[in-house]
């Protein structure tokens, strides 16, 4: 899915002479917005103080749809069959929702109603005759906040990185606009390099020819997986068709990122082993601790897809860079997706819980240092090429399908952020119209990790799996102090 890098330059058209933007869409944003599948992304801010809805309209013609002309046009398909963005006028009062809930309840009752309120807005479809985004407007006050603005913009326009950027350019450090937000450091995962001295070549062989069966067994396997090997049903899948169609319920976390860290130093691992680790075992100890869940329930063949950022890239780019800067840090959607079978837990006696983090480390780490990741975006292209993006995206679609759970993540600022004026509490974001019963999405901000969790509502219970989660990091956790005691 990568792809879209290499055809920035050339997608990019401006007819001048007659004033109008027009940019083909890219292969990944028509997969994204096809018959097949419709995947959009929603972006859920914590206001500190209730919220005030005047400055709304000023807000979004002035600093929102400046960011790039994809927010200002519709996909439309040209006689040749192409589809291209096309600018449009837009009537931003038609993008503007403001729900109405009964007045005078209890922060708890709100919640209840925001829930409700975010499974329906993730069932409903962008109308493709304006361009694909809504926001939302919740003035009322939850338990997390004294109230609510929500961003549902279409996976077609960008991914993650992407909007994510269009995000913050909306928004501005809380204690000094004038001063840019910052971010943890981010950088690619080190690739192991083959020196080219005479005396190492040989010691070099037994490297590459590792590389080369783990390229060949990870694509394989990623093939097999995305046509004709699917995970058992189990109690985190259904397995039901037009899965994506059905209500979810999103409910949300938070971690210490200082104690994930605590965790990442004395295992000698990444935050992204660390998080992973606690992911799948919180998955596995749900799967164990469900009512009826027998031990093939329980161990089932579970595959997680790990979204993975493609660019190479040691932080975010502002958007004004992105829209014009080269394939490395461009615009749009950028990404691949890693299959990574979840451990199985024999029980919570017998199993030791750093072996979850080790195994996940273990795993990225191996798929990582493959290459299949760059011949799945091949594949992808040359289906596109001989079979159009319609069966492309149903190939995508069956990849998902397939499945039983999407792990994605993006890295927010360190500083408080205010949207205009009102400061941001939290913030966490959701990818709905997966055909998956579970979506899980993390996002760091002011030293939290925000951890959102979609689940296909009456299959999969919220409460119990995020107890489950939850229980997993202490587990975890504990189990990282006792090496440092050992030592």
């Amino acid at each position: 899915m990568g792809s879209e890098a290499q055809n920035i330059k050339m997608v990019k058209e401006l007819n001048v002479e007659e004033g109008e933007y027009s940019e083909p869409v890219s292969p990944t944003g028509q997969y994204f917005n096809s018959s097949a599948l419709s995947i959009s992304v929603l972006a859920v801010l914590d206001s500190d103080i209730p919220i005030d809805d005047s400055p709304t309209l000023t807000l979004l013609k002035d600093v929102f749809l400046p960011i790039n002309p994809r927010f200002s046009s519709v996909m439309v398909k040209e006689e040749n069959g192409e589809k291209k963005w096309k600018k449009v006028e837009v009537k931003l009062e038609d993008h503007v929702n403001i729900p109405i809930f009964p007045p005078g309840l209890s922060p708890e009752s709100y919640d209840n109603h925001l829930s409700d309120y975010l499974s329906k807005i993730a069932m409903e479809q962008l109308p493709n005759n304006r361009p694909l985004w809504n926001i939302h407007i919740i003035k009322y006050p939850t338990s997390h906040a004294a109230g609510n603005v929500i961003f549902k913009l279409h996976h077609s326009l960008g991914d993650g990185y992407s909007l994510m950027g269009a995000l913050l350019s909306c928004l501005q450090r809380a204690d000094n606009p004038t001063v840019p937000l910052t971010f943890p450091s981010l950088g690619p995962a080190p690739t192991p390099k083959l020196s080219l001295e005479s005396n190492n070549v040989f010691k070099n062989i037994p490297n590459v020819i590792w590389s080369a069966l783990n390229t060949v067994s990870d694509f394989g396997w990623s093939l097999l997986k995305s046509t004709c090997v699917e995970d058992d049903r189990s109690l985190i899948r259904s397995g039901d068709d037009g899965v994506e169609f059905k209500p979810v319920v999103i409910s949300t976390m938070t971690f210490s990122l200082d104690h994930i860290k605590q965790i990442k130093t004395k295992l000698g691992v990444t935050i992204n082993d660390v998080i992973t680790g606690i992911i799948f075992l919180g998955t596995r100890l749900y799967m164990q601790g469900t009512v009826g869940g027998s031990k093939k329930l329980n161990n089932a063949q579970s595959t997680a897809l790990v979204l993975l950022n493609t660019r190479a890239i040691g932080g975010y780019k502002s958007v004004k860079e992105m829209v014009e800067t080269d394939a490395d840090s461009a615009w749009g959607n950028q990404f691949g997706f890693l299959h990574v079978s979840l451990p199985e837990l024999s029980s919570v006696e017998s199993s030791h819980p750093l072996d979850f983090v080790w195994k996940a480390q273990k795993l990225i780490q191996r798929k990582r240092n493959s290459r299949a990741v760059f011949l799945t975006g091949q594949l992808l292209e040359c289906l596109r090429k001989y079979t159009g993006p319609e069966a492309t995206a149903k190939y995508i679609h069956s990849t998902l399908k397939n499945s039983s759970m999407t792990v994605s993540n993006v890295i927010g600022p360190v500083e408080r952020m205010a949207l205009a004026d009102h400061p941001v509490r939290g913030l966490y974001f959701m990818v709905v119209g997966v055909p998956q019963s579970l979506t899980i999405t993390m996002v760091s901000y002011m030293g939290k990790l925000r951890v959102a969790i979609g689940t296909e509502k009456g299959y999969i219970d919220p409460t119990k799996f995020e107890s489950s989660v939850e229980t997993a990091f202490g587990m975890i956790l504990d189990a990282s102090k006792e090496i440092g005691e050992l030592n």
